[in-house]
């Protein structure tokens, strides 16, 4: 058994753009420490051709991830995770129980504050120290997933 990090990312959001290179280094970092990481686009597309699989590929190319970035092309796996934005983080402790969801770190475009990965490293250092993950968790903030049209889930409405 092994602790989890899941990302809901993509390529066109503003949000996502600003943290990639932190991303990078957080994912690539934990996958060092036997972490499993992966990140998932799901937004549609036809809306948002920079989005698509090609794209995907070669911004994860470009950002040096050692871990896999998918497309969640019928959105099902986004919506299992009630996944709502890009980014949006998700950690799992050894037995796989959820202990993490929520932003990366304080840092927005446009605020100011350093890019550090703290909410999400905390979590994960806590959940491969065995230790509680604090019970402060701030949700993220980004750009809603953009949804197939007719196949937005109840919760996004």
């Amino acid at each position: 058994t092994r602790e989890h990090l899941v990302m809901f990312i993509c390529r066109h959001c503003p949000y996502v753009q600003h943290v990639q290179t932190e991303l990078a280094r957080l994912g690539n970092e934990y996958t060092k420490r036997d972490v499993g990481v992966v990140a998932i686009s799901a937004n549609d597309v036809v809306g948002y051709p920079d989005d698509a699989p090609d794209k995907l590929k070669a911004v994860a190319q470009h950002l040096g991830f050692a871990f896999p970035f998918c497309y969640d092309e019928s959105q099902a796996v986004a919506k299992a995770y009630t996944a709502a934005c890009t980014p949006d983080f998700f950690v799992f402790d050894s037995a796989r129980t959820l202990v993490y969801r929520g932003q990366l770190d304080d840092s927005r475009p446009g605020n100011g504050k350093p890019i550090t990965g703290r909410d999400v490293r905390a979590a994960l250092d806590a959940v491969l120290a065995d230790t509680p993950v604090t019970g402060d968790q701030r949700p993220s903030l980004g750009c809603n997933i953009k949804w197939k049209r007719g196949n937005e889930p109840s919760y996004a409405r």
